[in-house]
């Protein structure tokens, strides 16, 4: 079945220089009244070229600064994007591509940019599925009701997602869509799947690395496992998994004081593609693919021991190579075959990264203390061909208001000390994550586009509903790395 796709030019934006002097003095955060500012003389900047803006339609100043010293540098460019390009009231669920697209499926349909955010996509369901739906059900659409969805590339180059629609609409009430982009084809499709569990809340995907040979559940190059934020976290219920990326079956979880068979996991491999840049999941997934096949779960188990899915769809406790558990919930791989792990407290945050599979580790911890009471919301990525990697904090700052921060560790192989710090947006505006607040930022989310530059959510006053801004002032070596 052919695509059914809908495409917005965005348009150009004329800039007066009084524009341009308003926005550098209205982005400012409210609390880099504590930095000590430094001429622009520095050329803090120099080794830097910024992508032409012109064509879009809202390039916004943020403030850039020293990662240690209480010092601000200038500003950086970035292009700043709202709910109407893929999010919702909330958040967005943002994710990249090897092939340079911008995903964002935080609204109800998979939404995407080609071109860094200057043209955007999106597919809508017919309203009749394809054939090899298990379970068929026309739909009315652009008539689902409020949605909220889940997308990653998967390894191959295929984009598995799904979006869940929990709001009756003239096609009903409590649906799961799969939303499915073969890149071979390069066409979407999509399923109705009856839900056979209780599916509540934002759901978070990633893919299980193949081959599979998953028995009932079927086989496959990967297998695709969705669970729910709450079902899941919370009530450990399980989640979904598909092994075609459109017809999901319920798939069970064992219980977290389980003692399941030991299996050792090869957690160091000696090269990966420059897809293993794309492939992480949502840091709340809490596991990452495996790239000698599976899905890893770290500290699973109530004693702080791991889970490992293998590629036969059996659970076991997983260890590495050396017989250990990993340190965090939060991991994942690049495509330089660094292992990055994060782990959070109140007001601080601890950068961990092995090369050798979990044996060993080196450790950068982000204290936050000083400008904090509380870290609310967080995220990290990294990007192998390009040595960088990136933490984003949403955080209650002392003086009152959640500032939204980045953190570039270029060259991540050489140090992890931040190089860079940028204040994302405004930092003037409280909001609080879960239903029933006004003012909501739900969850932190990012990816790195194969160019290097950044694309994050964050939120101010300037939209009563979250933004994200992608990075246009990037390193001229990128220019050289780039795939």
């Amino acid at each position: 079945m052919a695509p059914a796709t809908t495409s917005v030019q965005t348009l150009p934006m004329v800039r007066s220089i009084a524009s341009l002097v308003v926005a550098a003095i209205v982005l400012l955060p409210g609390c880099l009244e504590e930095f000590v500012p430094v001429e622009e003389s520095s050329n803090w900047d120099e080794g830097y070229f910024l992508i032409d803006t012109s064509l879009h339609e809202d390039p916004r100043n943020f403030t850039v600064g020293d990662p240690v010293e209480n010092e601000t540098w200038g500003n950086s460019t970035w292009a700043v994007f709202g709910n109407e390009h893929g999010g919702n009231c909330c958040e967005h669920y943002l994710a990249g591509t090897k092939e340079g697209w911008i995903l964002n499926f935080g609204g109800e349909y998979p939404t995407w940019s080609e071109d860094r955010g200057l043209t955007w996509q999106e597919y809508r369901p017919t309203v009749f599925s394809q054939l090899g739906c298990r379970e068929w059900k026309p739909t009315v659409p652009g008539q689902e009701g409020l949605g909220e969805g889940s997308i990653v590339q998967a390894t191959n180059g295929d984009l598995i997602s799904m979006g869940w629609f929990p709001y009756p609409s003239s096609s009903g009430a409590d649906q799961f869509y799969a939303f499915f982009y073969e890149a071979e084809s390069e066409e979407w499709s999509w399923c109705f799947n009856r839900t056979p569990e209780p599916f509540y809340d934002r759901s978070w995907q990633v893919e299980v690395i193949g081959p599979i040979n998953g028995g009932l559940y079927g086989n496959g190059p990967w297998a695709s496992l969705v669970i729910s934020n709450f079902w899941h976290q919370v009530q450990n219920v399980g989640g979904q998994i598909s092994t075609d990326g459109l017809n999901y079956d319920y798939f069970g979880f064992p219980d977290r004081d389980e003692s399941l068979d030991v299996m050792e996991v090869d957690l160091n491999p000696e090269s990966l593609g420059p897809e293993w840049d794309f492939t992480k999941p949502h840091k709340e997934m809490r596991a990452f693919p495996v790239p000698s096949g599976g899905l890893y779960f770290p500290s699973y188990f109530l004693d702080g021991s791991d889970a490992y899915l293998d590629t036969s769809l059996n659970w076991w406790t997983g260890v590495n190579m050396n017989g250990s558990s990993l340190p965090s919930q939060y991991c994942s791989f690049d495509s330089s075959t660094a292992l990055h792990c994060v782990n959070a407290g109140q007001t601080s945050l601890m950068h961990m990264m092995s090369w050798d599979g979990g044996e060993t580790w080196e450790n950068r911890t982000y204290n936050l203390s000083e400008k904090a009471t509380e870290i609310e919301e967080w995220e990290f990525h990294s990007n192998g061909v390009h040595d960088l990697f990136v933490l984003n904090a949403r955080f209650q700052s002392a003086d009152g208001p959640d500032v939204d921060v980045a953190y570039h560790v270029r060259e991540f192989s050489e140090s992890l000390e931040p190089d860079m710090l940028t204040y994302l947006g405004q930092g003037d505006l409280d909001s609080t994550s879960g239903a029933g607040n006004d003012i909501r930022f739900d969850f932190a989310s990012m990816g790195i586009l194969p160019d290097g530059g950044s694309f994050i959510a964050y939120h101010d006053s300037t939209d009563p509903d979250p933004l994200f801004g992608v990075e246009m002032l990037l390193p001229q070596s990128y220019q050289m790395s780039s795939i």
